[in-house]
């Protein structure tokens, strides 16, 4: 890889470490830099301004959801790219209740997700047009 080229870097939150280690992994065979948190908490205390291309977020976590740091990361940087993971529809309509209606759909990845679909997603994420988030 040309060194002037930056890997694309995610931080990924999910309170399963299993999920976080394959995640991981998969990503950064794709050669994606990769941070993984087990817990939400830590997470935020670890995440850095204009650092990450895309956080992506567990909605059901204990201590703090998913919902929850995505309000304190946006604290931090209004402009981070974020996403989440859910195993439930009712989630992404749960969080449009909450007052997120700007947030569109497709910014909810549903779990369990391939690892093939996994990178693909995360391409997505990061390319897109930041105007239509």
């Amino acid at each position: 890889m040309d060194e002037k080229i930056k890997r694309k870097r995610i931080m990924v939150v999910d309170d399963e470490p299993d999920l976080t280690l394959c995640y991981r992994l998969s990503l950064e065979y794709h050669e994606f830099e990769v941070e993984t948190f087990n817990d939400s908490k830590k997470a935020l205390s670890n995440f850095k301004q204009d650092y990450y291309d895309l956080v992506v977020l567990d909605i059901k976590m204990p201590n703090m959801d998913g919902f929850e740091l995505y309000s304190e990361i946006q604290k931090i940087d209004s402009k981070a790219k974020v996403c989440f993971l859910t195993a439930s529809e009712f989630y992404y309509k749960e969080f449009r209740k909450k007052g997120y209606n700007a947030l569109e759909k497709d910014l909810f990845i549903r779990k369990p997700i391939e690892n093939e679909k996994l990178v693909k997603e995360m391409d997505r994420l990061i390319t897109r047009d930041v105007r239509n988030t």
